[in-house]
C-alpha cells in the first residue's frame, strides 16, 4: 500500500474511479473474508458442523423459496408476493447489524481504521466481499424467485436482469451502512444489550406471522395484502421487483421510475455509508476523550444508590440480592435469560388467549420460564464465584446465600406471573378458574426455585462469556442438560398433587369454593419446596464448594 492512503496506482480521493489498485485491494478483501470464514470453522468441531448444518437448512429453505415463487408465475398475487417479500427481506438486512452485531466480524469497520486506505476505496472492497456468505446467497435466490415470478415479456426479463443484482447490491449496502453508522455503540456494553432484544423480537414476530397467517386463511386471502404492497412498490429495494411487475404490465414510465428509486437508494446508503466511515477514521471516540468522574451527576447518583439501598434487607440478605438483580441487567447472558423468560412467559398465553385457542392454564408458562432462572446459580457467578466462596463457610451461610438469590428472583417473578395470570383472565373471560390457577403458577414457581437451587449444587457448569450463542463450556453439555431435565421432571412431579387436587375440583361437587381452596394450598405448597429446595441444596453446596468453583471456572 502506498503511504498516501490508497493502493498503488490508485486514486487519491475515494469519489474517483476504480483503478487497478482498489481491484487489487477488492481481490484482497474477498481474500481475507474466505479466510475469516474458513478459520473460524477451523476453530472447534461443534462450530464446522453448525455451520454446516445451517447452511443445509439455508439452502433447502432458499430453494423452496425460489421454487415457490417459481410457481407462482402467471398468478393474480404473484406480484404482490414477490414486492412484499423482497420488502421484509431489506427490513431483515437493515435489522441484522443491531441484533447481530458480533455475527459478522467484517460488519465492523473499526479494524480497518488504521489502515492506510480511503472510505471509498473501503466502500467498494467490502461490498464486493460482502458478496461472500450465506445471507448474500439466500438473498440471491429470493430475488431471482420474485424476478422470475412477475417477469412476462422482452422488457421485463431485460429489467429484471438489472433489478435483481440491484437488490442484493442494496441489501448489502443498507446493512454495511447501518452498522457503520451505529458500530461506536454496537461494539459498547449497551449495543451487546441491544443485540439481546432479538430474542424478543422473534418470538414476538412469529406469534404475529402465526396470528396473520391464520387471519389471511379465513378470508380474502393474499388480496388483503394488496393496500401494503401498493405501497411498498415505491419503498427500495422492493421497487426494483415492483419496475418488474410494472413493465410486466405495460407500464413502461411506472417502471423506470421505480426501478431509478432503487438506483438512489443504491448510491445514497453507499455515500452514507462512506460519510461513516470516513467519520470513524477522523472522529475521536470515547476512549481518547477524558470521562469526568466526579460532579454533581455523579454526587446525584450515589444519592440515590443510598436512598434505595435502605429498601433492602440488612446484612448478607440484601447485599446479594442487589448483587443478584445487578447481574440480571447489567450482564449479557443473564439479561438474555430475563428478556426471554419475561417476553415468551407473557406471550405464549395471551397470545393463544387472543386467538380464542388457549386456556388460563397456559398462564403457568410464565411461572416455569422464570423458574428456570434459578438453575445454575453458581455458574452465572463465573468465574467470580470464588469471591462467594470464601464467603461461604458452612451449611447456614450457603442457605443464606441461595435464599438471597431466590428472594431477588420472587422479587420480579412473583408479581409477574401474578400479572400474567390476571390478565390472561380478563382475556378469557374466565375469572372462576382464575384462584386454581393462580395457586398451580405459586406452586409450580415454588418448586422451580427449589428444584433450580438443588440443580445448582449438584450440576454447576461454566458459562462462556465471548460467545452470544453458548450457554456450557466445552464438554459440559451433558451437565447443563440434566441440571435443566432432571429439574424440570422434578418440579413436574412435586407438582403433582397440585394438579391432581386442580383436577378434583373440576370433576367434583365442590364448585367455586374448591377452586378459592387451592390458593392458599398452591401458595403454601410452593414456599414450603422452596424451603425444603434451599435447605436441602444449601448442605450439599457447603460440601461440594472446590467442586463447585472448579466446575463454574472451567474455561
Amino acid at each position: 500500500m502506498a503511504p498516501g492512503g490508497t493502493a498503488r496506482g490508485g486514486p487519491a480521493v475515494g469519489g474517483r474511479p476504480a483503478t487497478a489498485g482498489d481491484a487489487a485491494l477488492t481481490a484482497i478483501f474477498v481474500r481475507l473474508k474466505w479466510s475469516l470464514l474458513r478459520n473460524g470453522l477451523r476453530q472447534s468441531t461443534g462450530r464446522a458442523a453448525i455451520f454446516i448444518v445451517s447452511l443445509f437448512f439455508t439452502l433447502l429453505f432458499a430453494a423452496g423459496q425460489l421454487l415457490g415463487l417459481v410457481l407462482l408465475r402467471g398468478n393474480a398475487h404473484a406480484g404482490t408476493v414477490a414486492v412484499l417479500l423482497t420488502a421484509v427481506l431489506a427490513l431483515g438486512w437493515a435489522v441484522m447489524p443491531l441484533f447481530f452485531p458480533s455475527g459478522d466480524e467484517t460488519l465492523d469497520p473499526t479494524r480497518l481504521v488504521m489502515l492506510p486506505l480511503r472510505a471509498g476505496s473501503l466502500v467498494r472492497a467490502l461490498l464486493v466481499a460482502s458478496l461472500v456468505g450465506i445471507g448474500p446467497l439466500f438473498t440471491l435466490c429470493v430475488a431471482v424467485g420474485s424476478g422470475i415470478s412477475v417477469a412476462h415479456g422482452a422488457f421485463a426479463v431485460a429489467v429484471s436482469v438489472v433489478a435483481v443484482p440491484l437488490v442484493l447490491l442494496v441489501c448489502l449496502a443498507l446493512a454495511r451502512a447501518v452498522a457503520a453508522a451505529n458500530i461506536r455503540l454496537l461494539t459498547s456494553r449497551k449495543g451487546r444489550d441491544l443485540a439481546l432484544l432479538s430474542g424478543l423480537v422473534v418470538a414476538v414476530g412469529i406469534q404475529f406471522v402465526n396470528f396473520g397467517a391464520q387471519r389471511l386463511g379465513q378470508a380474502g386471502g393474499l388480496s388483503r395484502l394488496e393496500p401494503a404492497a401498493a405501497v411498498a412498490r415505491w419503498v427500495p429495494p422492493a421497487s426494483a421487483i415492483g419496475a418488474v411487475d410494472s413493465a410486466s404490465r405495460g407500464a413502461y414510465g411506472v417502471a423506470v421510475v421505480q426501478l431509478l428509486l432503487s438506483v438512489a437508494a443504491l448510491a445514497g446508503l453507499l455515500y452514507w455509508w462512506q460519510r461513516s466511515l470516513t467519520k470513524l477514521m477522523t472522529a475521536p471516540d470515547g476512549s481518547t476523550i477524558a470521562a469526568a468522574g466526579t460532579g454533581a451527576g455523579t454526587d446525584r447518583r450515589r444519592s440515590a444508590d443510598a436512598g434505595w439501598g435502605r429498601l433492602w434487607p440488612e446484612g448478607r440478605t440484601g447485599a446479594v440480592m442487589q448483587r443478584a438483580l445487578r447481574y440480571a441487567w447489567r450482564d449479557p447472558k443473564a439479561k438474555s435469560g430475563w428478556v426471554t423468560a419475561l417476553a415468551l412467559g407473557a406471550i405464549i398465553p395471551l397470545f393463544n388467549a387472543w386467538q380464542g385457542t388457549g386456556s388460563i392454564y397456559w398462564s403457568c408458562f410464565a411461572a416455569g420460564l422464570l423458574g428456570t432462572l434459578m438453575y445454575n446459580q453458581f455458574g452465572q457467578d463465573t468465574s467470580a464465584f470464588w469471591m462467594v466462596a470464601m464467603t461461604v463457610s458452612s451449611a447456614r451461610d450457603a442457605y443464606a446465600e441461595l435464599r438471597a438469590r431466590a428472594m431477588a428472583l420472587l422479587l420480579v417473578t412473583l408479581p409477574y406471573a401474578t400479572l400474567v395470570t390476571v390478565v390472561t383472565a380478563a382475556v378469557l373471560g374466565d375469572w372462576r378458574s382464575l384462584p386454581d390457577a393462580l395457586g398451580l403458577s405459586y406452586g409450580l414457581l415454588g418448586a422451580m426455585l427449589g428444584m433450580g437451587a438443588w440443580a445448582s449444587a449438584f450440576f454447576p457448569y461454566s458459562i462462556p462469556q465471548d460467545s452470544a450463542y453458548k450457554n456450557a463450556a466445552p464438554g459440559q453439555g451433558g451437565l447443563a442438560w440434566m441440571s435443566m431435565m432432571g429439574g424440570m421432571l422434578g418440579s413436574a412431579l412435586l407438582c403433582a398433587p397440585l394438579i391432581a387436587v386442580t383436577v378434583w375440583t373440576h370433576v367434583s361437587s365442590s364448585g367455586p369454593s374448591g377452586q378459592w381452596l387451592l390458593l392458599p394450598l398452591g401458595a403454601t405448597w410452593g414456599a414450603l419446596l422452596t424451603w425444603a429446595g434451599l435447605r436441602w441444596a444449601a448442605s450439599r453446596t457447603a460440601r461440594r464448594l472446590p467442586e463447585i468453583l472448579t466446575a463454574v471456572s472451567k474455561a
